[in-house]
């Protein structure tokens, strides 16, 4: 039998305060799922255990001086120590600062200068040797915790220290909740800053443990739920309904190993519960689709088949079709295609949630078709951070769903979504303009995103206030969705979509290394020679293919001339953000050339 067993609000009141309770509770129960290289298997920690090595990580970060209100930052991967230093650090009155692994070394300079981060605690010295070169980070920092040994280092700069020397410490003291006032700060997450320096959202335990309640409210979530933690915990959709969310609900959550092993690990997780961004679902439907197009052609149709069936039943269970003598079959197209599909997600996916941007609706339909239980839902950090979501028994896969309860939204004369509840943050950390730009006098959230309200309350997001184009002839487009479509193709890696104020939409494009080499040879092409990017033919053959693409965008959307690359935009050469947003403005300037030629050599 599947049981509940929720911490309501009004028990846990702080952050340090739901994990206490958890502990008390369930002190026995497995509470975190990781890989252990050196055993080469899974193991699980409960969560006494998770409070046991908590309370030692507290002895440390006294011992180091540091108190309520002082900031310290997590430079890690997802991991069980993760979560330890966590819940440490905010049972002491520390604010936490999530950091991404994968962010340039200067971006987190800039965060721990203006955080006035004290402590951090990171992956490995490698992390640290990089940031240690920058001068302004030496002179802040005042404790340095890896994870990994910190070996001979350590007798050169004394602030460094092996978290499991704290860990294995005979500390015998149990885990501290300090007093704390509910709406105290919790944490500052900096936003991915795609148009200028990251700016720090600051969220109370009260922002937080609201938001993850209302989430729970939406669907239904037991203790032998399993959530595959994939999305970074520096991401606040993670942080919130990855981690307190479970925690409150006292389900269990395991740390995917990376984006390269994800799919041995759901097939051995087998989890019932998994949140992750388009790109990840863009990814595996890419893989499944190269697999398929391999297969005798009467295998793809039965796929096809498959997918034609699946949809049209679930149109039919929802309501939205009549019925049809194809659904006849689709028991027998289940059981030899779509849970075949199912089962490499585990096969027993409860929730496959999607958050951060919009899945393409030739992806979304792909996998509903196919008994993947899509849920589309849209957030923002500075929302703690769900606004809405898809429910289990009224979900358009192609909606983001209803607000969450005690949510309020609203549309702005020009369409923008707004939002008014207790989840909406205590302001941008010291930037008083930038709050008041954010959240108007009546206290409502302008999200910037463009929506649509149905009559039923479902929400679509339509565009982007900030980055709608503006065509010359006054017609206006939204690049996120086209983009979307574009990347939807195996040929294409990343796009940026341009045309503010020009006559026609124009594209960069970043070509699949593997998929080019194979388009390459088939139109008898020098795939290593950087001027076949140039060549016409393959221009037309592009052309031709995005068109495809795109058949379903109105015809003022359609890409007109292109720009070709293989090396792919990155966090590294600052083109894209740690959540894998491409930086519109750093990639204008660094074509501003092609772009121009774009336009100068096409007559409109």
């Amino acid at each position: 039998m599947n049981e509940t067993d929720y911490i309501t609000l009004e028990v846990a009141q702080t952050l340090p305060g739901l994990f206490h309770e958890r502990v008390v509770r369930a002190p026995r129960t497995q509470a975190y799922g990781f890989y252990d290289d050196e055993k080469n298997t899974w193991e699980s920690l409960t969560w006494q255990q998770v409070a046991c090595q908590a309370a030692k990580v507290q002895a440390g970060l006294q011992n180091k001086g540091l108190g309520k209100g002082d900031r310290v930052a997590i430079l890690l991967r997802n991991c069980p120590e993760w979560i330890v230093f966590d819940v440490a650090a905010l049972g002491l009155g520390l604010v936490t600062v999530p950091l991404y692994t994968n962010d340039r070394a200067e971006n987190v300079a800039y965060i721990i200068r203006d955080a006035g981060i004290k402590a951090i605690l990171i992956q490995n010295l490698r992390q640290w040797r990089q940031l240690s070169q920058i001068e302004s980070v030496r002179d802040a920092l005042q404790c340095v915790i890896s994870v990994a040994p910190v070996m001979d280092m350590a007798h050169h700069d004394s602030r460094l220290v092996h978290m499991q020397d704290w860990i294995n410490d005979e500390t015998r003291d149990g885990y501290k909740a300090v007093v704390l006032d509910r709406n105290a700060l919790a944490t500052i997450i900096y936003t991915s800053g795609t148009t200028g320096r990251p700016k720090g959202v600051m969220l109370s335990h009260w922002n937080i443990l609201l938001n993850a309640y209302a989430a729970l409210q939406c669907a239904d979530f037991f203790e032998k739920d399993v959530f595959l933690s994939f999305l970074p915990l520096s991401h606040s959709m993670e942080r919130t309904a990855g981690c307190f969310m479970p925690m409150m609900a006292n389900s269990k959550v395991c740390f995917a190993r990376s984006i390269q092993q994800l799919g041995e690990d759901l097939e051995k997780v087998r989890p019932t519960i998994f949140i992750s961004v388009p790109r990840i679902y863009e990814i595996i439907y890419a893989k499944i689709s190269s697999q398929v197009e391999e297969q005798p052609s009467y295998r793809k149709m039965m796929f096809a088949w498959a997918q034609r069936i699946g949809w049209r039943s679930l149109r039919f269970r929802t309501g939205k079709a009549r019925w049809h003598w194809s659904l006849l079959l689709w028991p027998l197209m289940d059981r030899l295609v779509a849970a075949k599909i199912r089962q490499k997600l585990g096969g027993r996916l409860r929730y496959a949630i999607v958050g951060g941007a919009a899945l393409d609706k030739i992806i979304t339909k792909f996998f509903v078709s196919l008994g993947v239980p899509i849920y589309q839902g849209y957030g923002m950090t500075e929302c703690s951070p769900v606004i809405s979501v898809a429910r289990p028994g009224g979900n358009d896969p192609f909606s983001i769903g209803k607000p969450l309860p005690g949510i309020e939204v609203n549309l702005t004369e020009e369409g923008e979504l707004c939002t008014r509840s207790d989840c909406v943050m205590l302001g941008y950390y010291g930037n008083k303009q930038a709050t008041e730009q954010m959240i108007d006098t009546e206290g409502w959230l302008h999200t910037g995103d463009i929506a649509h309200i149905t009559d039923e309350g479902y929400l679509y997001i339509t565009g982007r206030i900030k980055d709608i184009i503006v065509l010359a002839n006054a017609e206006k487009v939204s690049p996120q969705d086209m983009e979307t479509a574009i990347c939807a193709d195996q040929l294409f890696d990343q796009v940026m979509i341009l045309g503010e104020g020009q006559p026609f939409l124009s594209a960069l494009l970043v070509l699949n290394q593997a998929e080019w080499e194979v388009l390459a040879k088939d139109m008898k092409l020098n795939a290593k020679a950087p001027e076949t990017l140039q060549d016409a033919s393959l221009h037309r053959y592009v052309m031709q293919r995005l068109a495809g693409c795109l058949k379903e965008f109105p015809g003022y959307a359609q890409v007109r001339r292109v720009s070709m690359y293989l090396e792919p935009w990155t966090i590294e050469n600052n083109l894209l953000t740690p959540t894998l947003k491409i930086r519109r403005t750093q990639l204008a300037e660094l074509f501003a050339e092609d772009i121009s030629a774009m336009y100068k050599s096409m007559k409109t």
